[in-house]
């Protein structure tokens, strides 16, 4: 059953629907796994084995009977520890949330029961999903399968590493900051960072348990070892929240082409305000050429807007989020810290403690600017249907856990870059809503994973899930890692 580890969602409920296997022999397949391989890996915080035991027993039943229980019947899965979920605790990563137990599902988590799935555990990620790598004080590290010195990538990093590691069939991320698509691509997995608002947040963590508010630009997203899988978790996931659905229903366009030479596509691979290393610009380099070759119709090109502008823009947004996370005490010492700052030296720290506590005059003034360059984007997509550009610039990163995040740095073709580089690309459709899925494209010199972004017009989320489908069977797709060690190995870095 060793082949079991790595099928898609898609034929794994092929397999179930056949009665080729059952819902208890798969998530046992899993649980032995996670058992045997995860030590090496530590891609989860906690496991539930017992109640999904159950839960997959009545599924079998269910099918056994001839009932339906929706598209994802018996299919086990697992969930980013920052979804909440009934009966199981959700801690974020924080050890103020060690013992918190929810008594209700997160929306996104409870649409994928009732579409029939078993959640059967809660994956790793950092404190408050706010790194770029996945560790904390409460489950410790979680190591890159590729490479166990290296890091699965953040925040969504342990959802990436049980998928590529066979440990699990499909996973629920989210991502405000590339924390779906940078994961993916550290780990060589499918990620899709949706439109946003299409799927509802309620339950998610952070804000604090309860909260109301949907965060800007943060949205939740299927992971998955196949595009294919994307669709299906997409098709359970979307719709309006309760309140909205009694006066709007949802209806996504198909995809724009039914065959890869239809598209007319735009290819970005490089920009002078974020290099991308050479070893990752020969895949991303390899897998154009390999598109062309199949027929698609490319144009090298860069998209509408400057890329250090969708920067800045994001950046000022995403950090004008992340404020109202900050104590009374903190918040006022950064506002102390400014008031002694006679320049700004174009330096991250400084600019982030700016934005950290700019005024809403201003924050109007950078969501004016960012509502401008949608408009420019959905003049692109007049012309093209999507963009194809790096996820990240660099391969999976050596683990890295120095608090002081500003100060960390990252080998950029042998230049030590800021650690923020890492998120320069996956702005592009952050600060402006668009849809976009990381799709594996191969294999770095030194064998670490790479994945390619596309970027979709607002709403058309099929096409770029559909593109990512039609790219992985040309220059890519899902492939197995090497097998974990059936032992414990050592972190690159303590937590």
């Amino acid at each position: 059953m060793s082949e079991l580890s790595h099928l898609s969602a898609t034929a794994l409920l092929a397999a179930l629907d056949a009665r080729t296997i059952s819902s208890r022999e798969l998530l046992e397949h899993y649980l032995a796994r996670i058992d045997r391989h995860n030590p090496a890996i530590n891609a989860f915080v906690t496991l539930d084995a017992e109640r999904a035991l159950e839960q997959a027993a009545a599924a079998d039943a269910a099918r056994a009977r001839g009932d339906s229980l929706g598209r994802l019947h018996g299919l086990p899965i697992t969930v980013k520890d920052c979804f909440e979920t009934e009966g199981l605790r959700t801690t974020c990563g924080f050890e103020g949330l060690a013992d918190h137990v929810p008594s209700r599902d997160a929306v996104a988590v409870a649409r994928l029961r009732s579409a029939g799935a078993i959640v059967f555990g809660k994956t790793n990620l950092p404190t408050f999903a706010a790194d770029g790598q996945s560790y904390n004080s409460i489950a410790g590290t979680t190591n890159n399968p590729w490479d166990l010195s290296r890091s699965p990538s953040g925040s969504s990093g342990g959802s990436a590493a049980a998928l590529a590691s066979g440990f699990t069939s499909l996973e629920l991320g989210s991502d405000i900051a590339g924390s779906i698509r940078l994961p993916a691509h550290a780990c060589g997995v499918f990620g899709l960072k949706p439109s946003f608002e299409l799927i509802p947040l309620r339950g998610h963590i952070p804000g604090p348990p309860g909260t109301v508010a949907v965060a800007d630009m943060n949205v939740a997203g299927p992971l998955a070892r196949g595009a294919e899988d994307l669709g299906l978790a997409l098709g359970v996931l979307a719709g309006p929240d309760a309140l909205r659905a009694k006066a709007w229903k949802l209806e996504l366009p198909p995809p724009r082409h039914g065959d890869l030479e239809g598209y007319r596509l735009a290819v970005w691979l490089d920009d002078e305000a974020c290099r991308i290393d050479a070893e990752v610009l020969a895949v991303l380099e390899s897998a154009s050429a390999a598109l062309v070759d199949a027929g698609a119709r490319i144009e090298r090109r860069a998209g509408p807007v400057v890329l250090a502008d969708a920067v800045r823009v994001h950046r000022s947004l995403l950090m004008g989020v992340s404020a109202s996370g900050l104590s009374d005490e903190r918040f006022a010492g950064i506002e102390e810290a400014l008031r002694g700052s006679a320049v700004d030296d174009g330096g991250d720290r400084l600019r982030h403690m700016r934005w950290l506590t700019q005024s809403k005059r201003d924050w109007n003034a950078v969501n004016e600017e960012r509502a401008r360059i949608t408009l420019r984007w959905a003049e692109f997509f007049e012309d093209y249907d999507a963009l194809l550009c790096p996820v990240g610039p660099v391969a999976a990163i050596p683990h890295d856990h120095d608090p002081d995040m500003d100060g960390r740095r990252v080998t950029i073709n042998g230049e030590l870059r800021a650690y923020w580089d890492q998120v320069c690309w996956i702005s592009l459709a952050g600060a402006a809503y668009l849809p976009a899925v990381s799709v594996p494209a191969g294999l770095t010199a030194s064998g670490l994973p790479v994945g390619l972004q596309i970027v979709a017009p607002y709403l058309e989320d099929r096409t770029a899930i559909d593109l990512a489908g039609r790219i992985a069977e040309v220059a890519g797709g899902f492939c197995p890692p090497p097998e974990p060690p059936a032992v414990a190995a050592p972190s690159g870095a303590s937590a």
